[in-house]
């Protein structure tokens, strides 16, 4: 087995890896800890949670799955996503995922905008997004001509680093939660001084000693294994392909030159030598001023 591809054992895994941070927070109460840490105030029940919600707005457009969806009793809605991997388009994408968040949420022939839930976009990353070391940046859309005026559209949009360093502008438990999500581990649930921490790190245990997650953690590695296999494969296939065409294509190059040089030394004209390869004249040419090279 290719050593790139081992197998990560699931009690290994941090909240940074996506299977687990789903499994974890597709339980409501775990979601709503980490909501209640992360916003600063306590989050009313949700009433709904989905992982991997998807999103469509028609069958031509692009498609994009929610890691964690939820609902609150005040039917503001959050959508959580956990992004491991540095994209230069992570910007863009939220844009993109609050665009069809909102069109999911008002239905067909609601003439009334002020109806839209109040949405918050959640994206957490072990790497700092923007440069500036801090935890965490919130963005909501206000007026370059007067920043205190702010647009009331109910849209927030926030991006989490697991590795800031603004530790006295941030509460304690936001930098403790940040640093436990990079470090899943029952060392950093027990430092942290946060009960919300502490019960997110027992569903968290709950996930990794269950049976049942466990043989769904295989397949899920066994699907993407294989998936990947079978592109490396066809991406080989298409390679040796390609590269047997390519030889087939200079060999085929050389040989119509061999036979240009030895007719050009038989004192063949251009016409001629087209007519008896059943080439055209241009071809000939280009293989003649090849051959003077």
């Amino acid at each position: 087995m290719n050593k790139r591809q081992k197998l990560i054992p699931l009690n290994k895994l941090n909240l940074t890896d996506r299977f687990l941070f789903e499994e974890v927070m597709e339980d409501p109460l775990a979601h709503q800890e980490a909501l209640g840490i992360i916003l600063g105030r306590d989050v009313p029940l949700l009433t709904q949670n989905e992982a991997e919600k998807e999103l469509r707005i028609s069958p031509e457009a692009r498609s994009v799955r929610l890691d964690i969806f939820s609902m609150d009793e005040d039917r503001a809605v959050y959508n959580t996503e956990m992004q491991k991997q540095r994209r230069a388009d992570l910007s863009r994408r939220s844009r993109y995922y609050q665009s069809l968040v909102d069109i999911s949420l008002l239905e067909p022939g609601i003439p009334d905008y002020s109806r839209l839930n109040e949405s918050y976009l959640i994206m957490i990353t072990p790497f700092d997004l923007f440069g500036c070391g801090k935890y965490r940046y919130t963005f909501r859309a206000v007026c370059e001509e007067e920043p205190g005026c702010v647009l009331e559209d109910g849209a927030t949009r926030i991006f989490l680093n697991t590795r800031g360093t603004n530790d006295d502008e941030v509460s304690q438990e936001l930098a403790e939660f940040l640093h436990y999500v990079e470090h899943t581990t029952d060392e950093a649930a027990e430092h942290a001084g946060s009960e919300r921490i502490r019960r997110i790190h027992d569903r968290v245990r709950k996930v990794r000693n269950s049976e049942e997650v466990g043989v769904k953690y295989m397949q899920a590695w066994e699907e993407k294994y294989y998936e990947k296999e079978e592109a490396r494969r066809e991406g080989l296939q298409e390679g040796f392909q390609e590269g047997l065409q390519k030889g087939l294509q200079k060999g085929l190059q050389k040989g119509l030159k061999d036979l240009v040089k030895k007719k050009l030394e038989r004192g063949k004209s251009v016409e001629e030598i087209a007519d008896a390869l059943e080439e055209n004249e241009d071809m000939i040419l280009e293989l003649i001023k090849e051959l003077e090279v």
